[in-house]
């Protein structure tokens, strides 16, 4: 009897082990994947903003799986007043900022990550905090592809990916250890 029952305990706990495991991995999987024409984009996530910050980025995985290039040319969201592609580039030791022109183009066949440190999307003009564990709307525009209705996922505010697990990002890494170096191009 007492094997019988250590058994079922195995057994159940087994069993609701792979069930949480298939909500949780099926879950993901169709909310972090969206396609629209031959652009898939996977795992966007932006970080939590402090309350009265005036900018956030958001950042993800273009993939083109085409046979012809497209543009990354618009981004809106409801949270900011201006949602742009911008990319940093180090030059002679000062980080730089700047849209990005005519846009962000997406070669056949080529994944862009846009992720901290380089290409992402900046908004601007935030009309509310963006908190861990919520969910940010936007919309993106491609020149061939369309538009695309997705959900960035809030982390938390040094996330450097899509994971909670992500480490925080070493600030006295940036230049002379401050931010001073970092200039912004509109």
């Amino acid at each position: 009897m007492k094997d019988q029952f250590w058994n079922y305990r195995i057994w159940n706990h087994r069993n609701l082990l792979l069930a949480a495991a298939l909500c949780v991995w099926g879950g993901a999987a169709a909310a972090e994947t969206y396609t629209v024409g031959a652009i898939e984009i996977t795992s966007p996530w932006t970080r939590a903003t402090p309350k009265g910050a005036p900018v956030g980025g958001a950042y993800m995985t273009i993939t083109n799986k085409g046979t012809e290039s497209d543009r990354l040319v618009g981004v809106s969201t409801p949270v900011a007043g201006l949602a742009q592609v911008h990319q940093m580039i180090m030059d002679k030791g000062v980080m730089t900022m700047r849209p990005v022109e005519g846009g962000l183009e997406i070669k056949p066949g080529q994944t862009v990550t846009l992720a901290p440190g380089s290409f992402h999307v900046m908004m601007t003009g935030l009309k509310q905090p963006m908190a861990q564990g919520e969910h940010v709307k936007a919309t993106l525009e491609f020149a061939k592809a369309g538009k695309l209705d997705l959900e960035f996922a809030v982390e938390s505010m040094g996330a450097q990916g899509p994971s909670a697990a992500a480490p925080a990002m070493d600030h006295g890494t940036m230049g002379n250890g401050t931010m001073g170096n970092m200039k912004m191009n509109h």
